[in-house]
C-alpha cells in the first residue's frame, strides 16, 4: 500500500521519528530507513562528542538521501526517518521525486526528557539545543504533536494519506 512514494517523518533527535517511521512502513509495507544510517563516521564521531553539524558537513548524507529518494520511489516508495531541521535541507530531498512530510513536533522540555532515558544511540541530549535553534518548522505536510502513543501517530498519519490520496484523485 504505497500512498506517496517516499514520506519523510522528520522532527529534532528525540522526537520518535525511527519508533513512528518504523511503524508507519509495518503499516504501508514499505522499506523503513533512517537517516542516522547516511551519516559518515567523521559525522557521527562529530556528533557523538558534542559537536553540532555545520552545513558543510551535512551535504553528503544529504546527496546520499536524495539518491535514494530518487531510487525509493522508482521502487514502490518507503518510509524515512530524518531531521530535515532547514528548509533548505528539505527543498534538496523534495527535489529528487515526490515527498509527504510529517512533523513530529514537541517541546524541548519533552524531547530532553526522552533522550535522558534513550540508550544507544550516539545523539545525545548535550546537541538537543542546537537541533532547537536550527529547526525552521514547516508550512506544509502534516504536523503532529508527540505526546500521543506511537500507534496513535501512526493511525493520525494514515488517515492523512488516506485523505490526501483521495484529494489528488
Amino acid at each position: 500500500m504505497a500512498i506517496a512514494p517516499v514520506i519523510i517523518v522528520m522532527g529534532v533527535s528525540g522526537s520518535g521519528k525511527s519508533t513512528v517511521g518504523s511503524l508507519l512502513a509495518q503499516q504501508l509495507q514499505v522499506p523503513f530507513h533512517d537517516a542516522d544510517d547516511f551519516h559518515s563516521p567523521a559525522n557521527i564521531a562529530k556528533m557523538a562528542g558534542g559537536t553540532p553539524l555545520t552545513d558543510e558537513d551535512r551535504q553528503g548524507w544529504l546527496e546520499a538521501l536524495a539518491a535514494g529518494i530518487r531510487e525509493w520511489s522508482q521502487n514502490g516508495g518507503a518510509v524515512l526517518a530524518c531531521s530535515a531541521l532547514k528548509e533548505s535541507y528539505r527543498q534538496q530531498l523534495m527535489a529528487s521525486g515526490p515527498v509527504t512530510w510529517v512533523f513530529l513536533d514537541g517541546t524541548e522540555e519533552l524531547v530532553r526528557q526522552r533522550l535522558t532515558n534513550r540508550e544507544g544511540h550516539y545523539m545525545g541530549s548535550a546537541l538537543l539545543s542546537s537541533q532547537f535553534e536550527a529547526l525552521e518548522r514547516p508550512a506544509y505536510g502534516l504536523r503532529l504533536p508527540i505526546d500521543n502513543t506511537p500507534p496513535d501517530l501512526v493511525g493520525r498519519i494514515v488517515a492523512y494519506l488516506e485523505q490526501e490520496k483521495g484529494s489528488a484523485r
